[in-house]
């Protein structure tokens, strides 16, 4: 079957977006893995999948697969570049859009000056909904990784989030604890692992091990967690500035019940076909 598709990226996070509304796409695990795969596909942190929703309150469904084959709920650098492919397509003509996710309804805006932001909708600490085995109500919980132990505060943003603070990014443990904390058996479904660095209660920097996808230069739905813990924990105020290894990041969070927003670039690389 041969398919296109557009190349896009946020931050150097990187999709293939696959545009199911005009063609015939029913995606599997196995293709989805080959068109991640950087040396026999096109190479891709996730892909994303546009389709047409039953939802009257919303306007497109939105799937996202991982480079291991496997579809989650959420992603947020694929967000934005969700609302710039739909509209670059022409699929739709507004700026604002409401889009179904495996997560929840999200809301991705494009900005006058090219910029994407995002409603990213209200983040959860019911262990429950991350899901996570908690040992108490505590917001921060001891995490045994390997030969140590880690705080960390989990909670979701329509997908499995535990962060944790460290004093450099830089020196962050990241390759080595996080495949552990991923796979930890206290997070049924997996977990990303972010490694929060405070510069001051502004800015934050920020590296993500992702669930099915490794450390990629950003995670969208990893900052706004990031942000989020830190502003429960007292350490952070609304606005944040996340600095990520692809790039920069503007999270507001208002408090418990408040929705997230997101604001930063969406960019497409190019256009062409593939045999799937």
């Amino acid at each position: 079957m041969r398919v296109k598709f557009t190349k896009m990226h946020g931050l150097g996070n990187d999709f293939v977006v696959l545009d199911a509304v005009t063609q015939d796409i029913d995606l599997t695990p196995g293709q989805a893995r080959f068109l991640a795969d950087r040396h026999f596909g096109v190479g891709c942190d996730q892909i994303l999948v546009v389709e047409k929703t039953a939802r009257p309150e919303a306007d497109f469904r939105y799937r996202i697969f991982n480079a291991d084959g496997g579809e989650v709920e959420q992603c947020g650098n694929g967000a934005r570049c969700f609302v710039r492919f739909v509209h670059e397509k022409g699929l739709t003509a507004k700026r604002a859009i409401r889009v179904e996710t495996k997560g929840g309804l999200i809301e991705p805006r494009l900005e006058d000056d090219g910029l994407v932001t995002v409603d990213m909708g209200v983040p959860r600490f019911e262990p429950s909904h991350v899901p996570f085995v908690a040992e108490s109500d505590a917001l921060v919980q001891p995490l045994r990784v390997g030969e140590e132990t880690v705080e960390i505060t989990a909670l979701s943003m329509g997908n499995p989030h535990a962060v944790q603070v460290v004093a450099s990014v830089d020196a962050a443990p990241v390759a080595a604890q996080g495949p552990l904390i991923e796979n930890h058996p206290r997070f049924p479904q997996r977990v990303n692992a972010g490694f929060m660095q405070v510069v001051d209660r502004h800015a934050i920097r920020l590296r993500v091990f992702e669930r099915g996808a490794g450390e990629t230069l950003a995670c969208g739905t990893g900052a706004c967690a990031a942000v989020v813990a830190g502003i429960a924990r007292g350490l952070l105020d609304s606005p944040v500035q996340v600095s990520t290894r692809g790039g920069e990041l503007a999270i507001a969070w208002d408090g418990p019940g408040q929705p997230v927003r997101m604001t930063g670039p969406a960019v497409t690389v190019f256009d062409s076909e593939i045999d799937i």
